[in-house]
């Protein structure tokens, strides 16, 4: 039975520990501890929320390049590994470089603040007990890492927030096998009616090793399939349809609507013995582009979308409890919106899970570094790939976006090396994921993509129906009418078998006496505000140039006050009135 709570939910085991809780901690601004006994810790703070939220006890806002955490715990007979067996401490994401000593023992470094990392902390065990200490390493004026919306100023400032330093994910204990399962991979096929499962197998290798994979929809058994292992995995496919049974095949198919789950058992046997098992999940469903037009399961799907940031004033990027990433899907379901934009940010994987779960379709993006140099290059290349080995598996995720609106690439129009970055990119993509579209530069400047993203913020819905009322004016826009003073196609970009989604528009805010922000436009009253909004969604639903739409935003996010909900998640007027204006079209 799957676990919601499980931080990695299409990977799971029966025995896991979370370390989240009081942990020591210390900053160290003049960056002059170099090992853990040089440290006084003398504060306490509560992890995995960063020192600057509220929620961690500390709240403290300034700049602070260095900080350490320590935690001891004693384990328990559920920690301790089997026989031979490995112990791994697994960190959600730590912001920005990290490095992990166990009982006085390096295990581990890595970089990038939004991608996981484990330790293998097996011999550094002693007397049943670990003695952690964690040093996050975060230059806040550091432009050239991805960063997302974390601001480089003191105070949050435009469209940019509070800074995350250190752990902001989940820490957690997991003991294994010596021989046991590391990575699974899942890839559907609807022409054939099967999925594809990789899995890569870490330890020694006995001899007869081989893995069971059963596949369930509900308790009905789909495929029970064994696949020797041959150099340290298995690649195989796994065909599950029921010859002639339409109905069958029309409730497994995966989309918003009907969020069918397959759920799996992938167990790893030496000769006749269980060594490893794991629970999983995967979706049969397809993603494609045909001509103007977005096709979930071979069939036009108009996007839906809205803008989500995923901040929360106490927590900032960290929801202040696992409950919270599964309220946010339910409220943007209860809106009409059939998809998410997760803009600039790598959300916690039990948000997609929920969106698998509930049904609410995602376009991964990766956040941006803001200055073009070969540590930047360097520094999103290797995160990005991470991010999509870590969420290729989830059948939410409908299109990768690796740069948005220029950044960390500013004279793209004009610099050979910038242009080849987006094509780089965009090509390292497809090559890592050819089953999903890609957006190569959402907003403008498309140079190389399978989806141009348009931001188009006019106060007047009337200029949204004028500019894309069909296919004809929309391709005005993309030739010389650019809605945000940039160019919509560069370096001889031509359009063709290309959707066109209105990726950022609207943006109203509802006008506070009790603080300053701002919006894109601004309403007095949440009577102007929902008439506003009904205003832009019959515009978008008269737009025959557009395959979707993604508005701006989920919610207010600290001085960007143009959510359709208050930062604390409180709705701004009816979300019945907001769910029928979505669904104008």
């Amino acid at each position: 039975m799957l676990d919601p709570a499980h931080p990695r939910p299409q990977f799971q085991r029966e025995r896991w520990r979370s370390l989240d809780g009081q942990w020591q901690f210390s900053f160290d601004d003049t960056q002059c501890f170099k090992e853990p006994s040089d440290v006084p810790f003398d504060r306490e703070i509560r992890v995995p929320f960063a020192p600057e939220s509220p929620l961690s006890g500390i709240g403290d806002t300034g700049f602070h390049p260095v900080v350490w955490y320590r935690t001891k715990v004693r384990l328990e007979d559920g920690d301790l590994p089997p026989p031979g067996g490995r112990l791994l401490l697994h960190f959600g994401a730590v912001d920005y470089h990290a490095k992990v000593w166990a009982n006085g023992q390096l295990v581990a470094e890595h970089e990038g603040g939004f991608t996981p990392f484990f330790a293998d902390v097996t011999c550094a065990l002693k007397d049943g007990y670990l003695d952690l200490v964690v040093q996050a390493e975060d230059d806040p004026q550091d432009l050239a890492k991805p960063r997302g919306k974390q601001d480089w100023l003191l105070e949050p400032h435009g469209i940019w927030y509070p800074r995350t330093t250190g752990i902001w994910q989940t820490v957690w204990l997991e003991p294994v096998p010596e021989t046991h399962i590391s990575a699974l991979r899942w890839t559907p096929y609807m022409e054939t009616w099967e999925f594809s499962v990789e899995a890569h197998i870490t330890g020694p290798m006995p001899e007869g090793l081989y893995l069971r994979v059963r596949l369930y929809d509900n308790e009905r058994v789909l495929a029970d399939d064994r696949y020797a292992v041959l150099r340290r995995e298995t690649a195989r496919r796994i065909a599950i349809v029921d010859p002639g049974n339409d109905d069958f095949l029309s409730h497994t198919l995966w989309s918003p609507s009907h969020p069918h789950l397959i759920e799996a058992t992938i167990e790893l046997y030496a000769g006749d013995r269980v060594i490893d098992r794991v629970e999983s999940y995967t979706a049969m469903r397809d993603i494609s582009i045909s001509g103007n037009r977005f096709l979930l399961n071979g069939r036009p799907l108009y996007l839906r979308m809205v803008l989500d940031q995923g901040y929360w004033r106490e927590s900032l990027m960290t929801p202040p409890d696992p409950d919270a990433l599964r309220r946010d899907v339910e409220l943007i379901k209860r809106m009409g919106f059939n998809g998410v934009r997760k803009h600039q940010k790598l959300e916690d994987p039990r948000f997609l899970y929920w969106c698998d779960r509930l049904g609410l379709l995602v376009w991964g993006e990766m956040p941006s570094a803001y200055r073009f140099t070969p540590t930047a290059v360097e520094r999103t290349v290797r995160e990005w790939t991470e991010a999509i080995e870590r969420d290729y598996s989830h059948p939410c995720i409908v299109a990768w976006v690796p740069l948005n609106e220029s950044w960390g690439v500013p004279d793209l129009p004009n610099n050979p090396a910038h242009r080849d970055y987006v094509r780089t990119l965009y090509h390292l993509t497809k090559t890592l994921d050819p089953t999903r579209p890609v957006v190569g530069n959402d907003g403008w400047e498309n140079l190389a993509t399978d989806i141009i993203g348009i931001h188009d913020y006019t106060a007047d819905p009337d200029k949204l129906v004028e500019r894309y009322h069909n296919l004809e004016t929309a391709r005005r826009v993309l030739s010389k009418d650019w809605p945000g003073g940039r160019s919509l196609l560069v370096g001889g970009f031509e359009p063709d078998t290309h959707a066109l989604v209105l990726s950022e528009f609207g943006g109203v805010a509802l006008a506070s006496r009790s603080e300053s922000g701002w919006g894109y436009s601004q309403a007095l009253d949440p009577e102007e505000f929902l008439q506003r909004y009904r205003h832009f969604m019959e515009a978008v639903a008269r737009c025959e140039g557009l395959a979707g739409f993604c508005y701006t935003q989920f919610t207010d996010t600290f001085q960007e006050q143009n959510g359709l909900l208050f930062m604390d998640r409180t709705p701004k007027v009816d979300l019945l009135a907001i769910a029928q204006a979505t669904r104008s079209r």
